[in-house]
């Protein structure tokens, strides 16, 4: 879904006109007048449908579950989950916290199975994800990092934790990784200084934000390569990036979910590590002894003390041994 987006600005609540892969499909269809007048039916109340099985629809306006069935097969799916996917995205279209919020609380669950209801929606992401991912592509991504200068990665509101994500992973494997924050203009200055040589990562999903698209379309007319993250291949991210990556960020929570982005990042820092192995060994080796001491990590007082006590005690074990030997 794309509220990243609901609160990031919400990242995907503003600005792009573009149809949606459903209104496309629907404009372009030979359907009959009753089936017609079913979908656009749908459309006009895409937030109180959107989250229906094809037998709950069905029950709404009237018809067998089959005529919802082979309506959407006469549009063009193959399936009524395929057509609930775009549903779902052309709800993303109109979308704000409120909206969101709003046709959640329509589907009368208690907050214990809203709460299950959330997690089910993330596994189901995931599987997504899982059944879907072009490992080839994770993979040719991972080579352009490995072949950029410097590798700007652009997130704007919530999105940012994401692009801050991937910056902050690279950066210990020796790559010259940044998520700006701040201004429009340190963006832009940001994007100004890139080449041909760099790369400009953009992450957004739904209807995009508009300062991260015209991030895109700035790095682009000084020819820098883009790539982009969002949730379908419908997004001005996708239209406009050289290339990208999806994940569905579906969520009745108004913030979204990042769990699917997160897990394609995981993906996207394991190819790159394991593209150059032995060169990354090398690297993390010198910080070895800071992750082996325990410098690196908190310690209660008490224990601290404790330890130091311990040590105390051996060390004048040993004396006291030394001692009786002589």
């Amino acid at each position: 879904m794309s509220p990243s987006n609901a609160l990031d600005g919400q990242d995907g609540n503003h600005g792009n006109d573009s149809p949606t892969s459903l209104e496309v499909r629907y404009a372009q269809s030979q359907l009959s007048r009753s089936r017609r007048q079913l979908i656009r039916a749908i459309l006009d109340n895409n937030e109180e449908t959107f989250f229906l099985s094809s037998h709950e629809m069905a029950k709404r306006y009237n018809v067998d579950a089959s005529t919802i069935v082979r309506t959407v097969q006469a549009l063009g799916y193959e399936r009524f989950a395929d057509f609930a996917a775009d549903l779902r995205r052309h709800f993303v279209k109109q979308i704000t916290p409120y909206t969101l919020l709003k046709a959640a609380t329509r589907e009368k669950r208690s907050v214990t199975d809203h709460v299950r209801h959330c997690v089910e929606r993330d596994t189901e992401n995931l599987s997504v994800l899982r059944s879907s991912l072009d490992a080839d592509r994770v993979v040719e991504l991972a080579k352009i990092i490995h072949r950029s200068r410097r590798i700007l990665f652009v997130g704007v509101d919530l999105a940012a934790s994401l692009a801050w994500f991937l910056a902050y992973s690279l950066m210990p494997l020796g790559f010259d990784a940044e998520a700006p924050i701040g201004s429009t203009g340190n963006l832009q200055h940001k994007i100004d200084v890139l080449t041909g040589k760099d790369l400009l990562v953009a992450i957004s999903f739904g209807r995009c934000l508009r300062e991260t698209v015209e991030s895109v379309l700035r790095a682009r007319e000084r020819g820098v390569p883009t790539f982009g993250i969002t949730d379908s291949n419908t997004t001005p991210i996708a239209m406009h990036c050289d290339a990208y990556l999806v994940a569905s960020i579906s969520s009745h929570s108004f913030t979204g979910s990042y769990v699917a982005p997160m897990a394609l990042m995981n993906s996207i820092i394991v190819a790159i590590s394991h593209l150059q192995p032995q060169r990354f060994l090398e690297r993390l080796g010198r910080t070895e002894d800071e992750y082996r001491t325990g410098a690196r990590w908190y310690q209660e007082p008490l224990r601290r003390a404790k330890s130091e006590s311990d040590g105390d005690h051996r060390s004048d074990g040993a004396d006291s041994r030394e001692r009786r030997k002589k």
